[in-house]
């Protein structure tokens, strides 16, 4: 098999697994607990915590677990709305966000906020001049990802960040798919609110975390218990967290290495592609290592997928959260819809290899032949 879809989520690493494999059968207390088995899974909790806070170069005190990118996001967007209610009711996102963000946003303006949604450039990028001029007294939120899960393109939070000085605006950005992928740092990202999530650096599925810069008292959108600093309740998902952890800090230490193999790997399977189908498109501007879109305009993704998937060769055509749906994020690009229709979204990790590359521009070739030929 040829696993070309890890911006949809990613194999696990040994460490995780290992981590994983030790919490559900060695340190399974809760971490609540007083007694010393208790205390040893809150000892692993925290060293989760700091971990991933390393990662992102973030204190551990502003890490708070989550399930995952999704509810971080709303916590993110939910918890700022609640908190700058009082001094108004707008906020900025974008045309190219996650389902996460923008079903969230549609959620709150049915509860009468009011959301500017930004198109892209035709790169895929939304820029620092876009959100100021959408900028008002009344702005509470920006919510703009730093990556983008179907074109790779990356946004400048910085500059967004420093056109926000001066207002009341808080910044979140998903940086789901650049955490481990395109270096930053909380410290000096400029971004109030960060969301990050496990499966897409290697680590399991069902955890994640919000960032919140300190000071910040972001509301939580659920009740219960005095978990995660009373400010995210519920008993923790420890295997899930300390596994989190494990990937992270395994990342972090191999972070230089794994960037520069995945994108020699992109490099390679673009440049085979190329040679075999010189009328492909790079589809957005492609700035981050490991996501590749393409298309191959008058044919449809999903035939040639089925041909692709016949070889063991696994690819997707826009967000694992769409479920096969059109790409909301092309469109927003204003593609064509020849173009929409036959793209092709390539994610890579430091797992795989140029050979690889090598094989999914063949069987691809031989699809795009075998349609034409059937077409003639």
């Amino acid at each position: 098999m040829i696993y070309f879809d890890n911006a949809a989520t990613t194999k696990p690493c040994p460490e995780a697994v290992a981590a994983m494999t030790e919490a559900m059968t060695e340190c399974y207390g809760n971490p609540s607990a007083g007694y010393f088995l208790g205390r040893e899974a809150a000892k692993r909790l925290k060293s989760a915590r700091d971990s991933v806070a390393a990662a992102m170069g973030a204190k551990s005190e502003e890490v708070f677990f989550t399930s995952g990118g999704t509810e971080s996001d709303n916590w993110a967007l939910r918890g700022a709305a609640k908190l700058m209610r009082h001094k108004g009711k707008h906020i900025i996102t974008s045309k190219i966000e996650h389902e996460a963000i923008l079903k969230t946003a549609e959620s709150l303006e049915s509860e009468g906020y009011e959301i500017t949604y930004l198109d892209p450039d035709k790169d895929g990028r939304i820029s620092a001049e876009s959100v100021k001029g959408a900028l008002r007294e009344d702005t509470i939120l920006v919510s703009i990802m730093l990556v983008n899960n179907e074109t790779g393109a990356v946004n400048s939070i910085r500059e967004i960040a420093d056109v926000l000085k001066g207002s009341n605006a808080l910044l979140h950005t998903d940086a789901v798919q650049a955490f481990l992928k395109v270096p930053f740092s909380a410290r000096t990202l400029g971004a109030d609110m960060i969301s990050v999530s496990s499966h897409k650096i290697h680590g399991p599925k069902g955890a994640g975390a919000l960032y919140i810069r300190s000071g910040l008292r972001l509301p939580s959108i659920l009740t219960g218990g005095e978990q995660e600093s009373a400010r995210r309740p519920g008993t923790e998902a420890t295997p899930a967290y300390y596994a989190f952890g494990a990937a992270a800090e395994a990342g972090r230490k191999t972070i230089a290495q794994d960037i520069e193999k995945t994108l020699d790997v992109k490099n390679h399977t673009l440049a085979e592609i190329r040679s075999r189908l010189p009328g492909v498109l790079v589809l957005g501007a492609s700035d981050a290592p490991h996501i590749l879109n393409i298309s191959l305009p008058g044919y449809k993704s999903e035939v040639l997928m089925n041909f692709l998937e016949a070889e063991g060769i696994c690819v997707s055509k826009s967000s694992a959260c769409r479920r096969g749906a059109r790409s909301h994020v092309l469109e927003a690009m204003r593609l064509k819809s020849e173009v929409i229709d036959g793209a092709i979204r390539l994610s890579f990790s430091q797992y795989n290899s140029p050979d690889e590359g090598e094989r999914f521009a063949e069987v691809l070739a031989a699809a795009a032949e075998r349609l034409r030929t059937v077409k003639r």
